[in-house]
Order: C-alpha cells, then structure tokens, then sequence
C-alpha cells in the first residue's frame, strides 16, 4: 500500500521535475493522469495479482516511485511532443534528485534506451491503456479558449491559476477522485476563477 506521504512527495516531485524538464502543460497533464490518475491506484491490485513479482517493485520505495514519475513524463513527451525529451535530461534528473542511486546510473539508462524494465511495467501497470483525449487539462483548455470566444470574460480568466488549482487538487489525496468526472472538474475551475462568480463569492 502506498502511504500518503509517499503519494504527495511523488505528486510535488512530478511537478518540480516538469518545471526543471520545462514540459508543456499538456505533457505535465497527462503525465499526471498516467501517475495519479491510473499508476498508483492500478499498482497495489496488479502486485496483488502478479504471479512472480518485478524485482523493481521490490520493495516499492518512494524512489522507485519517482523513477516512475519520470518514465510517464518521458511517455507522455514521447506522445505529444515532435521533439521528446532525451535520455540524458531524464538521467540528469534522477541523478541528481533521487537519494537511491544505484537504481539510476547503469538500470536507468538501460531501462531507458532499451524501451525495457522501467517503462515496459509502467504500461503494464497500465494495461497498455496511455490515451490522453479524457483528461481534465484537454476540457480546461477547450472551455477557455471558448470562453475567450464568446465573451470578453473569458479574457480576464488567469489561465496560469487555473493549472495552479489542477496542482493542488493532485496534491490533495482525498479530492482526487474529482479527475475522474474531467469535464465537470475543468467546468468547475473556470468557474471559481470568472471574475464576476469570484466577486460575489468574496
């Protein structure tokens, strides 16, 4: 079982690893929806299940964790950008930001440049399923750029605070389930931050 310190320290790693990575928002996002959203909830019952266990999930530390964070970035760059991020950046990082080292020099990079080990059990984790159409960022940004079409309101809407709020709803374990209905949730951000519904609020 993974504690909830563990969760929210990855979820914080996985953030401060797209800013040093700088990442797009929709790779942000869909790292988070592959991590948040289905690794970690899909981690214990496929455990539970495996009939001989992956020696990288032996135990599961909070490196392994990030490790994985970083393999969902590099899948999710990989699908959404035309040039996706290298094995050295991704090294570099977990070099330099994971305490247990020995999982990052030669495993690392082997894992990496072979499409083995590391990613190969994500996606397992993940039944293979990596699509990135259903998730709440894609909503939020089609709604805004909606909004901005139709009403001069949507231009006073700060687009950087509403993927503020997205952070720190996956930083809060017990309102994460909110990414599972992703049109209500990017209809509820916008909401909260139209300028007129945020005065009468206050």
């Amino acid at each position: 079982m993974i504690s909830s310190c563990s969760r929210l320290n990855t979820i914080e790693f996985l953030i401060k690893s797209s800013q040093h990575l700088q990442v797009s928002p929709i790779v942000k996002y869909s790292a988070f929806s592959f991590f948040a959203d289905r690794f970690l909830p899909s981690l214990p019952p496929f455990i539970k299940g495996a009939s001989s266990l992956n020696w990288l999930l032996q135990p599961v530390t909070e490196s392994t964790l990030q490790l994985f964070v970083l393999i969902s970035i590099w899948i999710s760059s990989k699908i959404h950008d035309s040039k996706p991020l290298s094995v050295a950046s991704l090294k570099f990082l977990a070099d330099n930001s994971i305490n247990e080292q020995h999982f990052t020099n030669r495993n690392f990079l082997e894992a990496v440049c072979k499409q083995i080990h590391w990613e190969v059990l994500f996606m397992q984790v993940l039944n293979f399923e990596i699509g990135t159409a259903n998730i709440a960022f894609s909503f939020l940004d089609e709604l805004w750029i909606q909004i901005k079409g139709v009403a001069k309101v949507g231009e006073l809407i700060n687009f950087e605070a509403c993927m503020e709020i997205m952070d720190l709803l996956y930083e809060k374990e017990e309102t994460a389930f909110l990414y599972r209905s992703p049109h209500s949730l990017a209809a509820s951000i916008l909401l909260i931050l139209q300028p007129r519904v945020r005065k009468k609020i206050s």
